[in-house]
């Protein structure tokens, strides 16, 4: 193509030249980390060996989410930081189709069932800043993939909180509270259908149990999480 010509296609990560757009080149993709099995069946987190296929995490057992699911592509390294920071700050929302290819395959248990796609809200004040939100262009991405519903409004963020980046655990949760409700028809819209929550980054699940929470209030039935890249504990990279 012309367009191809003009601007050859480049390593999401690096911008080393590759073969295909939208694609990292093979020393940026060989360094993501991605989260498969054995894994924790609530949490997603990954496991250094098979214990079991009903074995919890100690996460999930000392503080038990209110959501059912969580998973992830790939562990928070450097790779997945820069491709976040691009998508979330870069005005680079056609990173999403990527992420989403990858998310489409570590959340393929939470796609049975017809579920509907929910991106975490930013505020609208800070919505109109980035020119758009992040996790709406993943949940769009990925209903392309899956051919799931997405529904952008059925949450919205009625507070504008700080940013979460810095925070401790506690301050990240005192922080959302109360900072979401849902689409006044919220029910009608849902009918019923299981709701699965998009978003980049997963790190203490602050965010994603407050919407969570406030879902489930409402009178949702049951909500799953999935992200691109999952903070863990004393691997890879804090947030």
């Amino acid at each position: 193509m012309l367009l191809d010509l003009a601007y050859p296609p480049v390593c999401l990560n690096c911008d080393a030249p590759t073969s295909t757009p939208d694609v990292l080149c093979a020393i940026c993709f060989k360094a993501l980390r991605p989260i498969t099995a054995p894994l924790c069946p609530v949490m997603g987190l990954p496991f250094e060996v098979s214990l079991g296929p009903d074995l919890l995490s100690a996460e999930a057992i000392a503080d038990p989410p209110p959501f059912g699911r969580a998973r992830a592509a790939v562990l928070y390294n450097e790779v997945a930081r820069t491709l976040v920071s691009r998508l979330k700050y870069g005005d680079r929302p056609e990173l999403a189709r990527f992420c989403a290819r990858l998310i489409a395959g570590a959340g393929h248990e939470l796609w049975m069932g017809d579920p509907i796609l929910v991106p975490i809200p930013l505020h609208p004040a800070r919505q109109r800043e980035r020119r758009y939100n992040q996790s709406g262009e993943l949940a769009q991405a990925l209903g392309k993939l899956t051919g799931l519903d997405v529904d952008a409004d059925l949450v919205r963020r009625i507070r504008k909180t700080r940013q979460q980046v810095g925070l401790s655990g506690d301050g990240r949760q005192r922080n959302v509270a109360g900072a979401f409700a849902v689409h006044p028809d919220m029910l009608v819209r849902s009918r019923g259908r299981r709701i699965v929550l998009v978003d980049d980054v997963y790190t203490t699940g602050a965010t994603t149990k407050a919407v969570t929470r406030t879902l489930l209030k409402a009178g949702a039935e049951a909500v799953d999480v999935v992200s691109f890249a999952r903070v863990v504990i004393g691997a890879e990279l804090p947030i």
